[in-house]
């Protein structure tokens, strides 16, 4: 959504060698030369198959806005920055393109989420906060899809706010969205984004009370619709199902219905068992078993393999936090300058970048399911064979196979030309790429690697700089 908290940040929101750079291009007089950057990931997260792109409308919209205001000069002033260059930045604004794939699509290491063009100087400014606004949620709406793939249809509740990184909740509360929960607890991400919200109670609320019978009774009569009640703050067998039995009875009476209850403690395959056969047995067959308390994919699927019954569940700190892998490793690198490739040269193979101003073309399969992608040169007409990116003698044929470009325009001049899409459009969109991945990519354990590939004439652009490096 336009306007939300995280669209205006301060362009010191930044690095400071960002900002050292800029003003090295400019007292230099290299800050008007034309630069391509690339925005891409080295692995996958989590030991997994893919990421799910997110975080791009929010950054776009931040970079639209962004200005140095009187206040932000004057403090860069007092850190001995030049007055000249200072001068320059009172009348800032980002004036690039960027093509950019689009937000929910379903990427892989070392293709470019996007790319920039424009002068060196405000390339370079756009860099952390492109990494900072894209890496993180693109983190949480991969994680998101891998535990709504577990919970195999049933309801998924983010439950992460108290646990979240200061604001960044909010931006994590969007890309879970995203990712496919059905709502969140955070109610500041539902007005902003138009997310669900949902809640329940906490412990505190039983606690509050003489004794649990009461709590329940009394939370029913105030709420009347769509009650959950918390039945572990005591003993879920002994205590917490019994006084929940009666009450729901009191309240039947009334007209007034449960919806469900909760289990945050404990076996959870047992109890949701047990608790089953007590609600059935005693007339209550259609409220529904809610669970949370530490619960990532791996626990979901292994609560499913028990025949748990549950009907949905509340995720929290492991989704919210990105608790097992809490950084992608992104970077943002100098593809050409000048219409000239350039390459960042390294013992490691992986981080060697790929030159030039590129285009990713994805293949499908007659299904349209995705088989492999092309990092080209952007003016590749025709692309017959996807090479290996490091050994010349592995290809793929491709010239018969249906396909697409990825990267799309959605800065033109500095000005967001794309269309703004609601948030349940980037989810949907998110859910029907994920779908076209076949199923061998999106295993937990050991995912067969989906080939990313370069055009011949990338590959041979990259050897020759290769070469000239090392003479």
């Amino acid at each position: 959504m336009a306007g939300s908290l995280l669209s205006y940040l301060s362009p010191l929101y930044t690095d400071l060698y960002q900002l050292k750079m800029a003003q090295g291009y400019f007292l230099s007089g290299h800050h008007h030369q034309t630069a391509v950057f690339d925005l891409h990931y080295r692995t996958n997260p989590y030991k997994g198959g893919y990421v799910i792109a997110c975080g791009i409308d929010e950054v776009l919209e931040c970079l639209s806005q962004f200005r140095f205001e009187e206040e932000d000069i004057k403090y860069l002033e007092t850190q001995g920055f030049q007055k000249s260059f200072l001068d320059h930045l009172k009348n800032f604004k980002f004036r690039m393109n960027i093509d950019s794939v689009e937000e929910g699509e379903v990427v892989f290491p070392k293709e470019p989420l996007l790319k920039t063009e424009g002068t060196l100087l405000e390339c370079q400014l756009a860099e952390t906060i492109l990494i900072n606004m894209v890496h993180f949620p693109s983190l949480i709406a991969t994680k998101a899809s891998r535990i709504v793939k577990a919970a195999e249809g049933r309801v998924v509740i983010d439950f992460g706010l108290r646990r979240a990184q200061g604001p960044a909740g909010l931006m994590a509360s969007r890309a879970a969205f995203i990712g496919g929960v059905n709502g969140t607890s955070n109610v500041l991400a539902g007005k902003t984004y138009k997310i669900p919200i949902f809640g329940t109670q906490a412990h505190s609320w039983i606690q509050s009370y003489e004794d649990e019978e009461k709590a329940f009774l009394e939370f029913g009569r105030i709420y009347k619709k769509n009650i959950t009640l918390l039945i572990d703050t005591y003993n879920t067998l002994k205590s917490g199902l019994p006084n929940l039995i009666k009450v729901a009875g009191k309240l039947r009476e009334e007209g007034v219905e449960i919806a469900a209850v909760r289990l945050d403690s404990g076996d959870l395959a047992y109890l949701s068992k047990q608790v089953r056969k007590g609600l059935d047995k005693a007339g209550f067959p259609n409220i529904k078993i809610f669970a949370s308390g530490s619960l990532d994919e791996y626990l979901i699927e292994s609560l499913i393999k028990q025949k748990a019954i549950i009907d949905g569940f509340g995720v929290g700190t492991k989704l919210i936090t990105s608790f097992d892998e809490p950084a992608l490793d992104m970077v943002y690198k100098l593809g050409a300058i000048n219409n000239n490739p350039n390459i960042k040269i390294t013992d490691s193979v992986e981080k060697m970048n790929e030159p030039g101003n590129k285009k990713i073309i994805r293949y499908v399969n007659e299904r349209g399911e995705f088989q492999l992608d092309a990092i080209a040169l952007q003016n590749d007409k025709k692309v017959k064979e996807v090479m290996h990116p490091y050994y010349h003698y592995s290809k793929t044929l491709v010239k018969d196979m249906q396909h697409g470009e990825l990267l799309k325009p959605v800065m033109k001049d500095g000005k967001v030309i794309q269309k703004r899409r609601s948030l349940n459009d980037i989810r949907s969109y998110a859910a029907t790429r994920l779908n076209k991945l076949p199923e061998e990519h999106k295993r937990f354990y050991y995912p067969h690697t989906y080939r990313v590939g370069l055009s011949p004439r990338l590959f041979k652009a990259k050897e020759k700089l290769i070469a000239k490096s090392k003479k």
